[in-house]
């Protein structure tokens, strides 16, 4: 299984919208064949269409507001010792996360295709947030379905979909978590999907949205290369890309433009809590493959093949199943994952929030961890850059009961 050179990874698919032949596919009821098919060729026709590609770069530099910085962490890196750390600091973006380019993207093909509301999952909060936001600009009626928990632990991006006027409705069953969310959201769209669209918050689900949502947040590779090159003047080949992933949409948008690079990509997953048995880590777990929201992946399994509970402190990675692609890249060799315990994202927080003037939320501090435990290990010529994908307001209540203080 080897990934192709020259070809865009979302691209790398077979007849049956499969990966390597074992990941993703369209698992969907008969119900949803149609807008499914709709909305792929919609798709298909506006990532090659001039006025559509305009319109998205204008939005994205003057809404989201593109591109955001590269930044060398001084004190990290003097600090540990050792390679030198960057930070891509996503979390500069409007809204403070990754998850406006992919719902800036959804809401300019729901006005393409005519329809008047738009609905989504959530779990950390930032795609329900980043979405209701987004809608709101194009004078779209937003529905984000979330689990009761993530409602509970992510009240700053709670607060923020409402008054951005976004219905939000509790996921009660299940993990009352972003898998459920998902779920549900999936299942209000059989129902309305002609007068609705939906969005998708990260990679995963039919192969469309996995597409959709890569292709939206390449826009932060392609603007990290041109910053790689400007600090270097090249590509570096002693250099290492870190992402957190759960859903895997950030680490595909950091990664996208560097695949055919000598860069190397290592995804950090969530480990959960140091003294449980619960994580949110399949692909360190060595989980088997399963069927997901319609796709084919390593998926957290219980003993009789059902779908597993899973834990994290981050609503942001607590979903049991991982992007196809990822998937793909794992087999591939392209990419390696690894994890981080609550117990260490915490502790990755409070020290770069303490030497440096970013404040990582829970989510990428699971990457800066690993960056944490390489950097001393590695040489003074090699470079690790860290996509800070989100920023810590709204764990600040997390923060506060776990360590009793709050670094902003």
């Amino acid at each position: 299984m080897k990934i192709k050179k020259g070809i865009q990874l979302i691209d790398q698919h077979d007849k049956n919208f499969m990966y390597g032949g074992k990941f993703g596919g369209n698992f969907i009821p008969e119900t949803l064949k149609k807008p499914i098919d709709d909305l792929t060729k919609l798709f298909t026709k506006l990532r090659k269409n001039k006025s559509f590609l305009k319109e998205r770069d204008h939005y994205f530099n003057s809404y989201v507001g593109t591109p955001t910085p590269l930044i060398k962490l001084e004190n990290l890196t003097a600090h540990l010792g050792g390679a030198q750390i960057y930070a891509k600091v996503v979390s500069e973006a409007n809204g403070g996360a990754h998850k406006i380019y992919n719902a800036t993207v959804h809401c300019l093909i729901a006005k393409r295709a005519g329809k008047k509301y738009i609905v989504g999952d959530t779990g950390a909060g930032y795609a329900g947030k980043m979405l209701s936001m987004a809608a709101k600009k194009f004078g779209l009626k937003c529905k984000i379905f979330m689990g009761a928990k993530d409602i509970k632990r992510q009240r700053p991006n709670v607060e923020a979909m409402r008054k951005n006027g976004a219905t939000i409705v509790p996921v009660k069953t299940g993990s009352q978590t972003l898998v459920d969310a998902v779920s549900e959201c999936m299942r209000y769209w059989v129902s309305n999907c002609d007068t609705t669209h939906m969005c998708v918050g990260s990679t995963v689900g039919p192969n469309i949205f996995i597409k959709i949502c890569a292709w939206s947040t390449a826009q932060i590779s392609r603007e990290l290369v041109k910053q790689v090159i400007e600090e270097f003047g090249k590509i570096p080949k002693k250099i290492k890309l870190l992402n957190c992933v759960g859903g895997g949409s950030s680490a595909m948008g950091f990664w996208n433009e560097f695949m055919d690079t000598d860069a190397e990509f290592i995804g950090i997953e969530a480990g959960g809590p140091k003294n449980s048995r619960l994580h949110a880590a399949p692909l360190t777990n060595g989980a088997k493959i399963g069927i997901l929201h319609g796709a084919a992946q390593y998926v957290v399994q219980d003993k009789e093949g059902q779908i597993g509970s899973t834990e994290s402190i981050s609503a942001g990675l607590d979903y049991p199943g991982i992007s196809p692609l990822h998937c793909f890249l794992k087999d591939s060799k392209r990419a390696k994952y690894t994890s981080a315990s609550d117990e260490e994202a915490l502790k990755a927080y409070q020290l770069v929030s303490k030497l440096e003037n970013i404040s990582p939320s829970l989510e990428p501090s699971h990457a800066f961890h690993e960056a944490i435990r390489l950097a001393p290990k590695l040489k003074s010529s090699e470079i690790i850059i860290v996509n800070s994908c989100g920023d810590s307001t709204k764990d600040k209540d997390i923060i506060k009961k776990k360590l009793g203080t709050y670094i902003r």
